[in-house]
């Protein structure tokens, strides 16, 4: 039986497959995981790492917004105070029952209005 020598190229080529390869592995340690759900991801907090605080975060994106860096839906941060929670005085029970109660035409519309079309 013969042996056959290992090529430089063939070193090289396997040392990139391996590097490939193994690419994906170390990004698995990542903020969100692809899964298989209705979001489509797994969120592990644990893994979130930030190096500033809330208020650097806060003064580069506004800085970033007077100088007009920030792509259209990115410019949509709230200014100053805190955006205030959508509060309702309703009860569960009271929305699911106007719902029942509701007409055809208000069904309709509701439909259009949550469906965009």
């Amino acid at each position: 039986m013969t042996q056959r020598r290992l090529s430089l190229s063939a070193v090289i080529a396997s040392v990139a497959a391996v590097v490939a390869f193994g690419l994906p592995g170390m990004a698995s340690a990542e903020y969100m995981h692809p899964a298989n759900n209705q979001a489509g991801v797994v969120v592990h907090p644990e893994h979130f790492k930030s190096e500033k605080t809330r208020e650097q975060v806060r003064a580069e994106t506004e800085a970033a917004m007077r100088q007009g860096r920030l792509s259209y839906g990115q410019s949509n941060f709230p200014r100053g105070a805190e955006a205030a929670p959508v509060t309702s005085n309703k009860t569960r029970q009271q929305v699911i029952d106007e719902m029942r109660n509701e007409t055809a035409a208000q069904r309709e519309a509701r439909r259009l209005l949550y469906s965009g079309g």
